[in-house]
């Protein structure tokens, strides 16, 4: 075998082995996106109504907050989240990214 076939087919192996890798982390993606979406939406409700409440200007700020305690809840639930680290695990664009560059590289050495 020569040289470029070798490299060739290593880079084929690898390229198999990236997908597969992304495959198994497409569903953990998704699952992450789908917590995201909802810790955002239910802190956008408990805002709104947080907001549309007449006694939310007449009551100290800490007040307001306990007498609602589902946005209260949401906002922190949605802080932790991105504290953990949520937007790295719902972003797959560098994956994608990594796997054009390994088929440009693919297509260049099999010219």
């Amino acid at each position: 075998m020569s040289l470029e076939q070798t490299t060739c087919e290593d880079l084929k192996a690898f390229e198999r082995r990236l997908t597969e890798v992304i495959s198994c982390l497409r569903p953990t993606t998704v699952r992450w996106r789908i917590i995201l979406v909802l810790a955002t939406v239910c802190t956008a409700i408990g805002a709104w109504q947080w907001l549309n409440d007449p006694l939310t200007s007449r009551v100290s700020f800490m007040d307001s907050l306990l007498n609602h305690l589902f946005f209260t809840l949401s906002s922190l639930t949605l802080g932790l989240l991105f504290l953990i680290g949520i937007h790295k695990r719902v972003d797959e664009i560098k994956i994608k990214t990594l796997v054009q560059k390994n088929n440009k590289l693919l297509e260049h050495v099999t010219l």
